[in-house]
């Protein structure tokens, strides 16, 4: 990859559900670049395309037609497996509802993805409390979801996502389950990963007040990409 090439592109990327009659297409054309180390949020309407475009840049889905490269490889020649092995390697995913399991504690919910990476006990542990004392649970490590607040499950949640160290974190409305004294509090550490540790953000969200932390701002309307946003720090839009 150059060293002044986006992270991510997208190209002419389309998406179609069913056939005939019954076709919907979701996408239809989109065109957008992401940079490495950039906080993006991703919004729109229902039904405008940004949760299609955001399963196709987490190798969730494919594109009908298009070009998506991620470090100047093209994604959308890859298999099933290969993608898998994209996610596993690159990605990490935070979600709305946490997903944890509920019978096992915060530091054996972080290690599920370096179990499935076949990492031996021993790193497992270290990395995981690592992660783990990066969004400030280290002491909570033995306690369950159900000992714990909603803020503090987000937390694991994000714990979990970037204890591969992955180049992408991808967060689908991180916020929509937590009061907005929590939300700021998950925004304030997406945002601190973020500077800190060079992790590139993608995240969907509804809500404009969240969508202030990031520096970016991707705005979807009808299967497109409407206008794109830079914005300082802070969250003071410098140009659209």
């Amino acid at each position: 990859m150059a060293a002044d090439a986006p992270l991510i592109s997208l190209r002419g990327v389309t998406k179609s559900y069913g056939t005939g009659a019954t076709q919907f297409q979701a996408l239809k054309g989109v065109d957008l670049d992401i940079t490495a180390g950039d906080f993006v949020a991703v919004m729109g309407p229902s039904g405008s395309g940004k949760s299609t475009t955001m399963n196709i840049l987490g190798c969730l889905d494919v594109p009908t037609d298009g070009t998506f490269l991620f470090r100047g490889h093209h994604v959308e020649r890859l298999n099933r497996d290969q993608r898998a092995l994209l996610r596993r390697n690159y990605l990490g995913f935070v979600f709305q509802g946490f997903n944890l399991l509920s019978r096992t504690t915060a530091l054996e919910n972080v290690e599920l993805p370096l179990l499935y990476r076949g990492d031996a006990k021993a790193e497992r542990r270290r990395a995981s409390m690592a992660a783990l004392e990066k969004v400030g649970l280290d002491r909570w490590w033995d306690h369950t979801p159900a000992e714990l607040s909603g803020g503090q499950q987000q937390r694991v949640a994000i714990a979990r996502a970037i204890v591969t160290n992955p180049d992408v974190l991808l967060a689908d409305e991180p916020t929509g389950n937590l009061d907005s004294e929590r939300s700021v509090e998950i925004m304030h550490l997406l945002t601190d990963l973020n500077r800190t540790s060079g992790i590139t953000v993608l995240m969907v969200t509804h809500e404009p007040d969240m969508a202030a932390f990031a520096r970016t701002v991707v705005h979807f309307k009808d299967g497109l990409v409407e206008r794109i946003e830079a914005h300082h720090a802070q969250g003071e839009e410098v140009n659209s």
